[in-house]
């Protein structure tokens, strides 16, 4: 015979709501924003989620509205078997979901211009204007086997798994990864943005306030996918160049050894800083080209040029590549027929000069 389900006594509910509240601000984080970009994608969760219950709520009430209005004890309902058709009925259930969808699409369009992860900032906050003569703080991101590099080149230094970052100040985050598709996110920072080997991807955000915060990889990449997260510090200007300071106290260096050694898989990596990075490692590592002899991508497409092939940068070649003919005089994709029509030649739209730029949307 099968025991009765146990139940909860009302003090043990009372018990856990405490906890239940402490599980639902797991996720408090992309609520909390500390940085204005942040800050810009939760007011479009607030609207959006608000344009949404316009319909949900009235149909949740109209729910029980109807189901009491026209229950089967209440002989004061009209009750009309034969009704098929309502023009009135049919404007208000078509035409208040269609101006709901109009908005959404609207405010998607304008959100996904104004918050491209590629476009400059145009202000710190909303209420500080950005300073057009302030240079962006570049930062080059790498996503490693499961850890994340931050190389700071015009302090040259770096850092695995923090991210130190001065408040009020726009950064630039250049991207890539090293071995498979991970996602930077850094939910008090900017929304998530894709890093794919051999590709390079690139992001604007800004921090508003000092603290201590977490970023992480939000694309499942393996084994130590769960603990690839990150330390993020919102210093003043004053903090972050006594940390530069220090970390150029470290006394080791990033070179292409260390860099071999480090790329290859670990977990839990704690937080480690280089005093020095080896000149055009971020360009290496982008090209996979970081072991010695190993040649670099924009390099092989450079040789797929057509000669006299010259191009705007990033731009793509739209000629054809040059044919090359079989040793024997023949077309070397089709052998000639007797008779026949003579051999097509196949036409190829060669490799941009520069390795892909990886670009993808806030989430």
């Amino acid at each position: 015979m099968r025991e009765p389900m146990p139940t909860l006594a009302p003090r043990q509910i009372l018990t856990l709501l405490p906890l239940a509240a402490l599980l639902s601000g797991c996720g408090s984080a992309v609520l909390d924003p500390a940085g204005d970009i942040a800050l810009q994608q939760r007011d479009i969760i607030y609207v959006s989620t608000a344009l949404m219950l316009l319909i949900i709520v009235p149909v949740l009430v109209l729910i029980v509205v109807f189901a009491w209005r026209y229950r089967q004890s209440n002989k004061d309902a009209t009750y009309d078997p034969n009704f098929d058709h309502s023009t009135a009925l049919e404007l208000v259930i078509w035409s208040a979901p269609l101006l709901i969808i109009i908005c959404l699409g609207a405010l998607t369009w304008w959100s996904t211009h104004l918050l491209d992860p590629f476009r400059p900032l145009n202000r710190i906050s909303a209420e500080k204007p950005i300073d057009p003569k302030a240079k962006p703080l570049t930062i080059q991101v790498v996503s490693l086997d499961w850890k994340w590099l931050f190389i700071y080149p015009e302090q040259g230094i770096a850092t695995v798994n923090e991210l130190v970052l001065p408040v009020d100040r726009q950064v630039r985050f250049d991207l890539t990864s090293t071995n498979m598709m991970n996602t930077f996110y850094a939910p008090t920072l900017a929304g998530m943005i894709y890093t794919m080997p051999g590709m390079r991807s690139t992001m604007h955000a800004v921090l508003n306030r000092p603290g201590q915060f977490e970023g992480m990889s939000a694309n499942y990449s393996g084994a130590g996918f769960s603990d690839m997260r990150f330390k993020l510090y919102g210093v003043d200007q004053g903090g972050f160049d006594g940390w530069v300071a220090r970390v150029k106290g470290s006394g080791r260096t990033l070179d292409t050894k260390g860099f071999l050694d480090l790329q290859r898989p670990s977990q839990r990596v704690p937080a480690m800083y280089f005093s020095g990075v080896e000149a055009g490692l971020f360009n290496r590592i982008y090209n996979r080209c970081v072991a010695p002899g190993t040649p670099c991508m924009s390099d092989m497409m450079n040789h797929a040029r057509p000669a006299g092939g010259a191009h705007a940068e990033g731009m793509p070649m739209t000629g054809a590549m040059p044919q090359h003919d079989h040793p024997s005089g023949h077309d070397e994709a089709r052998p000639p027929e007797s008779g026949g029509e003579p051999p097509q030649r196949i036409s190829l739209t060669p490799v941009p000069a520069e390795p892909g730029v990886a670009r993808a949307g806030a989430a």
